[in-house]
């Protein structure tokens, strides 16, 4: 056992990318590969696998108990190296290979997937040599020792840009798909205007030119509004929250937003960024908890260190706050996508509802405080995607089912461990149908296109 523990340390962290393939896993389709184009323009070869293909694989080395992103990653990362292999045959090296796979703190079990990943890999004789590149919540998601140090900055700032680009992108395919006038147009489009962006941050990534890639937005997006129907009318509003990964890979949830779509909805996600904003919030938060306690026991050193790093937080949060209205303006110049949520006014309806809080942590701040967000902004349904026996979620349903039965908003759990429930498109019309009465009661109708 001390040999396994062993390799935990060695074999999971922080530790150079140079010269080697960095395998991303899927989660959000379009913030996956501009990720990887980011990587790239940083001088790292790094890959979007191929995603659920390798699903029976990821259940064959696990108990079923896993939460089921644990079961899909883990799939996802088993059959690209079996692949590989039957492509190379004898050139296969898989010290060339880094698997990304990064983790949070707290009682979700997303902190121990690399872990476990890790004891699987290890019982392949030729596996055992693949890394596994660990970011941490801890730190939010501080870049470390991947690159260069005198890179680390610029890098942590484009990723992030990364972030809310492909967040945006979401938003527009959303804000389309319901309107468009082919159907698949949409989708299709918005799949090759990914692959374009990707190469984009591959080449302006690392000087920075956001410019550029504004520029080339602003072109996605104007092509976009050309595939809606001006004649077909407004659809109810449906918003999701819950768990990160269930919400945000398409094969997992089993397409829910479309699956809506075609039962009449428009739909709007929780972003990816939403997550990266909450980390960096969270070590505020956590950085003033410990200023006190230093400050009880006169600890000057450690509160002098930990003035210096919440500053750094803010610093960075303030420059995310920043980022992201920027682009979503800008967005919005030629399209109305939804503007994200704020962490802090999260924070706030939580404490003006009384009915949880972030200190007690973990994504149901997010996901309770976005349900009530939702439903008092106009919304005409909400939907929570999770995992089956996901704690944060089932927290969530506990807490938000009543609420939104007392405000009138229709709501729904959808819950996920990679069968197919028989009752599942019955469940979401029965659903769709109390959301478009809520639609009609709350004034229905209205012209879809503004901000021409």
């Amino acid at each position: 056992m001390e040999k396994g523990f062993e390799s935990l340390k060695q074999k999971i962290g922080q530790f150079s990318l140079k010269d080697k393939v960095l395998l991303i896993p899927e989660m959000n389709h379009i913030g996956s590969h501009l990720m990887a184009g980011v990587f790239r323009g940083f001088g790292i070869k790094a890959k979007v696998m191929n995603t659920y293909h390798g699903l029976a694989l990821g259940k064959e080395f696990t108990s079923g108990k896993e939460c089921f992103p644990c079961q899909v990653t883990l799939g996802d990362i088993l059959y690209y190296m079996q692949k590989e292999k039957e492509k190379l045959g004898p050139d296969f090296d898989v010290g060339r290979y880094v698997y990304f796979m990064p983790e949070a703190e707290g009682p979700c079990r997303f902190g121990m997937y690399n872990k476990f990943h890790r004891m699987v890999l290890d019982t392949f004789q030729d596996l055992q040599h693949i890394k596994i590149a660990a970011l941490t919540s801890k730190d939010s998601y501080t870049i470390g020792e991947l690159l260069e140090k005198e890179h680390a900055k610029n890098f942590r700032r484009s990723a992030y840009y990364s972030v809310i680009v492909g967040d945006v992108l979401d938003r527009v395919l959303w804000r389309i798909r319901p309107y468009e006038k082919n159907e698949g147009e949409a989708t299709d489009y918005m799949e090759k205007a990914m692959h374009k962006m990707a190469d984009l941050f591959e080449q302006y990534a690392f000087e920075k030119n956001f410019k550029k890639i504004r520029e080339h937005l602003k072109e996605i997006i104007m092509g976009a509004k050309e595939i809606m129907d001006p004649s077909i009318p407004r659809k109810p509003l449906i918003g999701i929250v819950g768990e990160i990964y269930l919400r945000s890979h398409l094969a997992s949830n089993q397409h829910i937003i479309e699956m809506l779509e075609k039962l009449g909805a428009e739909v709007v996600n929780a972003s990816i960024a939403e997550w990266v904003n909450y980390t960096t919030y969270e070590r505020i938060r956590e950085a003033k908890r410990d200023l006190i306690s230093y400050w009880r026991v006169r600890d000057f050193p450690s509160m002098k260190a930990l003035i210096k790093k919440m500053i750094n937080f803010k610093i960075d949060l303030t420059y995310q706050y920043l980022r992201q209205r920027q682009l979503y303006k800008f967005a919005q110049r030629y399209l109305d996508i939804k503007d994200d949520h704020n962490i802090a006014h999260l924070d706030r309806i939580l404490q003006k509802y009384h009915i949880y809080d972030f200190e007690v942590g973990t994504e149901a701040c997010l996901s309770i405080s976005g349900a009530i967000e939702y439903a008092t902004g106009g919304y005409n349904g909400v939907v929570n995607v999770f995992p089956f026996t996901c704690m944060p979620s089932t927290i969530t349903s506990s807490i938000v089912r009543p609420l939104m039965n007392n405000l009138k908003v229709p709501y729904i759990d959808s819950v996920y461990d990679g069968s197919f429930q028989p009752v599942r498109e019955a469940t979401l019309r029965t659903f769709m149908y109390q959301a478009y009465q809520h639609f009609e009661r709350n004034g229905g109708r209205g012209s879809h296109l503004t901000h021409m």
